[in-house]
């Protein structure tokens, strides 16, 4: 199978960005590309909880999960649309990061709602803390598709490796790190993070990121990390997408999956112990 990872700079408005993002679709499935990965908050980047409170939409009402949905079958393409700010019916008001696998019939095949919030400290200036604007969720995902089952994360979650041991453990053969990464932690943690879970799991990793400074109507613009990356289950770069958007083609072979997993099995080498 052969994947291309979208590296994406979208403004905080969701209509405005779906176009270019439907039509990068396009592109990478005229290049060959079965599967199409996007980056986390695919629809809209914003730090102003206001705005997002006027622009986001619930999962039935989005207007980018429709577009994309009618990309992937107007493309014939397995999509995973990385992530979707969308509202909830939570009480408090906050939202959901999500994640959706759609099939190239253009329908939603699996969800997955991000477990671990960013609240974090990056420096004086860089503080953020999501779990004020978004719940977590509390399910991991194992997705099915004719080429491969994918584990599905979203960005922070990469600094979890219990979860990327439980997903490869219940069968991912193919990780998902859809990610729109701090430039700060990204220079000096990004490829580290995701080498390690490679080669952790014996799996590919697969990270579509978000890049640049991100347009914004209201506030500070923020900015992202770049460089999407294709990590084999060796735990080798085989794409890097730089700072630019665009897009980063990678073939697949589940039988490297096979080989990395049976030269090195720690997969099946778990044993208990007691705590420190």
């Amino acid at each position: 199978m052969k994947a291309a990872l979208l590296q994406l700079n979208v403004s905080d408005s969701p209509e405005a960005n779906l176009p270019g993002t439907v039509d990068l679709v396009a592109r990478a499935a005229s290049l060959g590309a079965g599967f199409v990965l996007t980056p986390e908050v695919t629809n809209c980047i914003s730090q102003s909880r206001q705005q997002q409170q006027e622009v986001l939409q619930h999962e039935e009402d989005d207007l980018t999960l429709a577009g994309l949905c009618a990309a992937a079958k107007d493309n014939g393409v397995w999509l995973s649309i990385g992530s979707l700010a969308l509202k909830t019916d939570d009480v408090d008001g906050r939202f959901a990061n999500r994640s959706f696998l759609v099939n190239p019939e253009g329908e939603v095949v699996a969800r997955y709602d991000k477990i671990h919030m960013f609240d974090v400290a990056v420096s004086e200036t860089e503080v953020y803390n999501e779990s004020a604007g978004y719940r977590p969720g509390s399910r991991a995902v194992v997705a099915e598709t004719p080429f491969a089952k994918l584990g599905l994360s979203i960005c922070f979650d990469v600094r979890f490796p219990y979860l990327y041991r439980a997903l490869a453990q219940g069968g991912a053969d193919v990780i998902l790190v859809p990610s729109a990464f701090s430039p700060v932690t990204g220079a000096v943690h990004w490829e580290s993070l995701l080498r390690a879970r490679a080669i952790e799991t014996g799996s590919y990793i697969l990270a579509a990121a978000q890049t640049g400074e991100h347009a914004s109507s209201t506030g500070k613009p923020r900015r992202t990390y770049g460089h999407s990356l294709a990590i084999s289950p060796w735990g080798e770069v085989l794409a890097d997408s730089g700072s630019a958007p665009g897009i980063a083609m990678v073939d697949i072979d589940l039988s490297e999956v096979a080989e990395s997993r049976k030269r090195i099995a720690a997969l099946t080498q778990d044993r208990a112990f007691e705590g420190p």
